[in-house]
């Protein structure tokens, strides 16, 4: 059998940009991990917001195996359910959306936002209207922002947004993917467009980094985090009971969302 050399480069590639990732971003990761705990620690709330399959490192942090309440993933639907690609719920109306100016408000409008909260928006580009607004109306509420990004594409590509303005221009916190422009790193003889695209390896990766240092801050502060166990051992009494603990604590972490 022949060897995988397609896989094996792509796979190269990515523990390359992972090695990258550690030696270049883990200050700022811990920078965004020490306000996340702050904020979770005086009973605010951190959302994340993305777009396309940004939406996925959402989804990451919570509701995940290992994840606690203080995290919220904001998923519009409208810009992120477009598994059948054509027909109903396809890609072209997400992906027009994603370029409307002041959608993002209106997503921002159904939420009440307390003194304590804060923003994680996640979009390789960094570019798109809908996530440009959605960092500057958070800011607006107060809020500081976590920008999660391809910096090598954001400063190449033109901005989208009537203001001229990118993600990074609108985040007090900018962790960068670590993600080429256009994403995929894989170029094959015969294909005039790369294939292979790692921005789902390199920001799962930031997301549980996060993560994993906001637990700690958490303890630090005297906070024990209530944990979502691995629903494999739901059948244990223990994991159930945790499992219960979970919904009830993050039921109680969303209080001043809605009032």
């Amino acid at each position: 059998m022949p060897e995988p050399t397609a896989a094996l480069t792509y796979f190269a590639d990515a523990i390359s940009r992972l090695e990258q990732l550690r030696r270049t971003q883990t200050g700022n990761i811990q920078k965004a991990a020490d306000l996340c705990a702050d904020r979770i620690s005086k009973g605010g709330l951190v959302f994340l917001f993305g777009n396309g399959h940004s939406r996925m490192m959402c989804e990451e942090m919570t509701p995940r195996q290992g994840c606690f309440p203080g995290f919220v993933a904001l998923v519009e639907l409208a810009l992120s359910n477009h598994a059948n690609i054509v027909g109903a719920n396809g890609l072209r109306a997400p992906l027009y959306l994603e370029g409307y100016e002041g959608y993002s408000e209106q997503i921002l409008r159904g939420y009440k936002f307390g003194p304590h909260d804060a923003f994680i928006v996640i979009s390789t580009s960094g570019i798109r209207p809908v996530i440009v607004e959605m960092a500057m109306g958070a800011q607006k509420r107060g809020m500081p922002v976590i920008g999660i990004v391809s910096k090598a594409h954001c400063e190449v590509a033109k901005a989208a947004h009537s203001t001229g303005k990118k993600l990074i221009d609108c985040a007090d916190i900018v962790i960068d993917n670590q993600c080429p422009p256009g994403d995929c790193v894989l170029e094959l003889e015969g294909l005039e467009w790369r294939t292979g695209p790692v921005s789902t390896v390199t920001g799962a990766t930031i997301i549980n980094m996060i993560r994993c240092a906001t637990a700690e801050g958490l303890l630090a502060r005297g906070m024990k985090p209530v944990l979502l166990p691995s629903h494999q051992f739901v059948g244990n009494t223990g994991a159930a009971a945790q499992l219960e603990e979970f919904y009830e604590a993050y039921r109680k972490s969303l209080r001043h969302l809605f009032e």
